[in-house]
């Protein structure tokens, strides 16, 4: 029997009828988790409303420090992005509120969590697991596969009946769906159901249209040491605050935009837009410095294993043994992963123009056209190539040989 639950809660008008529907569909006590990811809203309304709800144990935390430094940094070291183009955002946000509502839990001494994940998507998938994970023995409630509050006519008609607050723009169907935090903002739903048309103009909240970015571009440095950005044009910054002035910045150049049809874990297609601005500077700028410190077989391992890795964070796999043997992995082939990149931000673009680190294998010595003092001696690459095309050479003389008795034997 359920006598008191955590409930990841946004303030919001799904997550208000949750939290009242608890109440009278378990008659249990509930306790509220809203996380600071820096979504960018005030997050005391939250607080007054579940106040007005009757809510005695409100917890609102600023998690944004740890979300940056311990979560998404961490991926990023691995270039990770699903698909080939998407950089994780929502998804690298569950495990962190999924380990609080487990850690409040055992605090509070309630004998549930829930959240508002509907049976559609990832995100159920994905607090679940993690939840599993950190405590085998929670009970989860998910009321999206249990209650029949199955429309939005029903959620409104089940406001009413309990005097829960609805933003006037709820009254009627919502043109999209939103969740955002100091990496992106997802936009999910209605006026974007239909992937042959292009995405209105107001979807877009974090970024500039790059048509109308600045006409002129603009430079930008990040340091690195092992792995993770450390300061901007030469200032050190704590990873929340470097994460949130590169998200200015690229806002601004309207960089970070993605338009992305997805396969989602429980296997539908989704169509979904994506403004990562910060995490798209990042991500070329931390190729930038691998470029000149990682060694080619350690880079082309990482590229290889990088979708795995993806999958398993996309798919709500963050606690399991196979993604921390994969971190342990990724984390060692940044021990040299320090020094400086340049960028340039321009009309929806960013590109590396410049990198330099202490710990670089780039040799000009080694590649330059002019006179190379002997550091290298172009006749070795004569046995290189012969030992490399010997199995082609040896393949190409039995197919001509193959060939020959062919023609001979047609004759």
């Amino acid at each position: 029997m359920v006598k008191k639950v955590v409930l990841a809660y946004s303030g919001g008008l799904d997550t208000s009828i949750i939290l009242k529907w608890l109440q009278t569909n378990y008659n249990a006590e509930v306790v509220t988790f809203t996380a600071d990811l820096g979504q960018g809203e005030e997050l005391e309304p939250a607080r007054k409303k579940a106040q007005l709800l009757g809510i005695k144990e409100i917890f609102i935390e600023d998690v944004r420090e740890e979300f940056v430094r311990d979560f998404v940094f961490p991926m990023f070291r691995a270039n990770t992005l699903y698909e080939g183009l998407y950089l994780l955002g929502t998804s690298i946000a569950r495990p962190l509120i999924a380990k609080r509502l487990v850690e409040i839990a055992e605090l509070t001494k309630a004998d549930a969590i829930a959240h508002g994940a509907t049976g559609k998507g990832n995100d159920q998938v994905r607090f679940e697991v993690a939840a599993y994970a950190l405590n085998p023995d929670i009970k989860i409630i998910a009321p999206w596969r249990e209650w029949d509050l199955t429309s939005r006519k029903k959620l409104l008609e089940f406001a009413q009946q309990y005097q829960i607050p609805v933003a006037k723009d709820k009254q009627g169907d919502a043109p999209f769906s939103v969740d955002a935090n100091l990496l992106h903002t997802s936009t999910e739903g209605k006026a974007l159901e239909k992937p042959a048309k292009e995405a209105p103009a107001f979807v877009y909240q974090m970024t500039t249209a790059p048509e109308q970015a600045p006409n002129k571009p603009e430079y930008i440095t990040i340091n690195f040491e092992q792995g993770d950005p450390v300061a901007i044009n030469g200032e050190n910054l704590s990873p929340a605050t470097l994460l949130t002035q590169l998200n200015t910045v690229g806002g601004k150049h309207g960089i970070g935009r993605l338009d992305l049809v997805e396969n989602r874990f429980v296997g539908m297609k989704s169509r979904g837009v994506y403004e990562t601005p910060g995490g798209t500077i990042l991500l070329q700028a931390h190729r930038g410095i691998e470029q000149i410190t990682l060694d080619r077989g350690a880079a082309h391992l990482k590229d290889e294993l990088m979708p795995k890795y993806a999958e398993l964070i996309y798919n709500g796999f963050w606690y399991s043994p196979e993604r921390e043997m994969l971190q342990a992995l990724i984390d060692k082939s940044q021990e040299y992963v320090s020094g400086l990149v340049r960028l340039k931000l321009y009309k929806g673009g960013v590109s590396v123009v410049g990198r330099e680190s202490a710990y670089s294998l780039y040799s000009e010595k080694h590649v330059t056209f002019e006179e190379d003092e002997g550091s290298y001696n172009q006749q070795d690459a004569q046995g290189f190539i012969n030992l490399h095309a010997l199995r082609l050479k040896l393949l190409g003389k039995r197919n001509k040989r193959t060939v020959e008795k062919q023609k001979n034997n047609s004759n």
